[in-house]
């Protein structure tokens, strides 16, 4: 038994049995999908809690980080939110800056992938690396820091021009490393595989499947907001390049000169961002590929991702205001979902390439075992080349499957709001107060959560009367994953007011 045999079996092997490469074994989409159950269902507490037992070890992925920095912004709890995306966040950076020191370690070593793809390190969807940023922004804007949601939409284009240029280099190896293997299998070969997840006109009409237009439209609502028109007026325009013809994207830049003018004292500029539902799932599916074998042609099975889309919660259209004297009207302007798909469409050349070069080397080792082994050795390695073989179904599950945005202005104080859902319209209380604010809602089936901070009636006149800004809102952050000094790398938080009985924020509540 040469060498190379010894380390093809070993490779293939040797993950049934030792539980450090576990990882090779996981199913996530198992793991989520009773994550997602709960969530939906209000039971916020309990997910964090399945979540917590699903990643037991010290050292957590970056998806843990993800998921639970969603499953407390639901809850409310938005400074542990912000950290636990802290987290996430630094884990990226890393990421960003491997590629600029050694890119070719990042554009596809197939022959490195004998198991399944994951065994490789996961480093987040491109659109799931943009959108953090997004979500980072809304949440520093809940705890009243401007300043930090504005670092966190420059580094918003910063990410994408370093995705944008690693993809490109991306494609090009792939490319020639298939002329170079004479791998021309496309999707459509596939047969049995779902290609039309893939080839949907709105998959195939986004620009690229990182670029959001809700994460630029929001870059320019706080420029605008902290008086930036000429660094607003970029945001507004690459929104309205990802999503044409979309009015409240193009009333952003028309009516940029003119809107601060127009805003009265005692009024405030309101942007409502509506996430709903949660982004697709991943699941393996298996389809038997041909695999050119000496002087013939053999027949192996491999698995490939597929999208599975959420469809728990409808998109609103309109939501209702103060009993029906008003109505903000919503359009999508993101479909994450879509994005995902997108995303999967441009990678399955480099997974089937992947998928190609593992199913000739675990067919050969199969082969050898037989030749060299005997029918034990054989049996082994086909077992194991079976049990091992399953598809990358690694997502962010928790993150928003949609993302709505409607625009106006109100008065400065409480209002009350209308949200239909999949189990009937729920009604909520939310404040505005200063010349702008963000009005972010989740709906998850029946559910509602307003993320912003509550105050009292007292609060709110204090504030609305002499026209003041609110004091940033006191929430203390418990969660102990993310070390100190990482967040001190990334971002600066909002420096806390001295609690008085007047100034502390109430803790969100869900409406169900």
């Amino acid at each position: 038994m040469n060498t190379a045999f010894r380390a093809v079996i070993a490779a293939i092997v040797l993950p049934l049995a030792i539980t450090g490469c576990a990882g090779t074994m996981r199913s996530y989409d198992s793991e989520l999908k009773q994550t997602v159950v709960l969530t939906a269902s209000g039971n916020n507490a309990q997910a964090l809690q399945q979540l917590e037992k699903n990643n037991p070890d010290k050292d957590k992925d970056l998806l843990y980080y993800f998921e639970k920095g969603q499953l407390l912004r639901m809850e409310g709890h938005f400074a542990d939110s912000r950290d636990a995306w802290f987290g996430a966040d630094q884990k990226i950076r890393e990421w960003e800056e491997e590629v600029k020191v050694d890119p070719a370690k990042f554009l596809g070593n197939v022959s490195s992938v004998i198991v399944n793809d994951k065994g490789r390190r996961y480093d987040g969807a491109d659109y799931e690396k943009v959108l953090l940023t997004t979500m980072l922004a809304l949440d520093h804007i809940n705890l009243g820091d401007w300043d930090s949601a504005r670092t966190e939409i420059k580094k918003t284009h910063e990410r994408e021009a370093i995705i944008a240029e690693l993809r490109a280099k991306q494609v090009e190896k792939e490319t020639e490393e298939a002329r170079t293997r004479n791998v021309t299998t496309t999707v459509t070969d596939l047969k049995g595989y779902p290609v039309e997840t893939l080839d949907d006109p709105e998959v195939i009409a986004l620009k690229n499947g990182y670029q959001s237009a809700a994460s630029h439209y929001l870059a320019g609502f706080i420029y605008e907001a902290l008086d930036e028109p000429s660094l607003a007026a970029p945001g507004y325009r690459t929104a309205i390049e990802l999503r044409p013809n979309i009015a409240v994207l193009e009333d952003g830049l028309k009516n940029l000169d003119s809107r601060g003018s127009r805003v009265k004292p005692g009024m405030t500029d309101t942007l409502f961002v509506v996430e709903t539902g949660f982004a697709p799932a991943k699941k393996s599916i298996s389809i038997p590929i041909p695999v050119p074998l000496g002087t013939g042609i053999g027949v192996t099975p491999i698995s490939f991702p597929t999208i599975h889309s959420d469809s728990s919660a409808a998109v609103p259209e309109r939501l209702t205001l103060n009993d029906g004297e008003q109505a903000v009207l919503l359009a999508q302007v993101t479909n994450v979902d879509a994005m995902a798909r997108r995303q999967l469409r441009d990678e399955m050349p480099g997974i089937i390439l992947r998928g190609t070069v593992r199913a000739i080397a675990k067919t050969a080792a199969q082969k050898v075992a037989y030749d060299r082994g005997g029918l034990l050795a054989g049996l082994l390695v086909t077992v194991a080349s079976v049990a091992t073989e399953s598809a990358d179904e690694r997502v962010w599950r928790t993150l928003p499957g949609q993302i709505s945005l409607g625009r106006m202005t109100l008065p400065a104080g409480q209002h009350t709001l209308n949200v239909p859902t999949a189990q009937g319209e729920k009604k909520i209380l939310f404040t505005v107060t200063g010349k702008h604010a963000v009005v972010p809602l989740r709906v998850t089936g029946g559910n509602v959560y307003l993320a912003q901070t509550s105050y009292t009636p007292e609060q709110v006149a204090a504030w609305v009367a002499p026209a003041v800004e609110p004091p940033a809102p006191v929430v203390e952050s418990k969660v102990e994953a993310r070390k100190p000094s990482a967040v001190k790398k990334v971002n600066k938080p909002a420096r806390p007011v001295e609690k008085t009985e007047k100034n502390v924020p109430k803790k969100p509540a869900k409406i169900s």
